[in-house]
């Protein structure tokens, strides 16, 4: 079972949950690959860098104190990356003064084309953790029709038609499973304090 996003910070800084650090991964593992895909990174970078990130995170959270006051998780997180991402771009491009590697990371976090990327990869983090959420709480037919009607764009009677189900199932499914995921992601952004 999955800990609220706050308490995880917590068995994160106390250094002694390796579970905690696997649940971690679990879940952000793929946000920060995702984002290094959309900065260009081969697999193998973008690996490194989610290694990296790991790296950083295990020295920092010992003294991690989260205040929400002070900003957003998902905030620190994006600037741990920036500087793993840019850091691992310095190793490939040969010598560059770290200084140089921070005011870049720094210049990327502020770049609002980067800070928009961040965040529809955060949307789209949250988007999956629902969808895993609805694979297990709906039925195979609710799903297909959402599938068919509200992410594929065909008509409620074709997708009728095709799953073997009523106009009005159809509907149904879509307005169940939608109202499901906003609750979901609400409940996600609310852990995340």
């Amino acid at each position: 079972m999955q800990t609220t996003h706050i308490s995880l910070l917590a068995r994160l800084s106390d250094g002694e949950d390796p579970l905690a650090w696997a649940e971690f991964c679990h879940r952000y593992g793929e946000l920060i690959r995702n984002f290094c895909r959309a900065q260009q990174l081969q697999a193998t970078d973008c690996d490194d860098v989610l290694q990296d990130v790991l790296m950083s995170l295990t020295k920092s959270m010992p003294r991690f104190e989260y205040d929400p006051r002070r900003g957003k998780f998902r905030s620190y997180l994006k600037t741990v990356t920036l500087h793993a991402i840019f850091a691992r771009m310095r190793q490939k491009q040969g010598e560059i003064a770290l200084e140089d590697v921070k005011t870049a990371a720094e210049a990327a976090a502020a770049d609002q084309s980067i800070d928009s990327l961040w965040d529809e990869q955060w949307r789209q983090y949250h988007l999956r953790q629902a969808m895993r959420t609805i694979e297990a709480e709906f039925s195979e037919a609710d799903r297909q029709a959402f599938q068919h009607y509200a992410l594929a764009g065909r008509s409620a009677s074709e997708t009728a038609s095709i799953l073997g189900l009523s106009i009005d199932q159809v509907y149904q499914a879509k307005s169940r499973i939608l109202r499901r995921i906003a609750e979901l992601v609400d409940q996600q952004i609310s852990d995340e304090g």
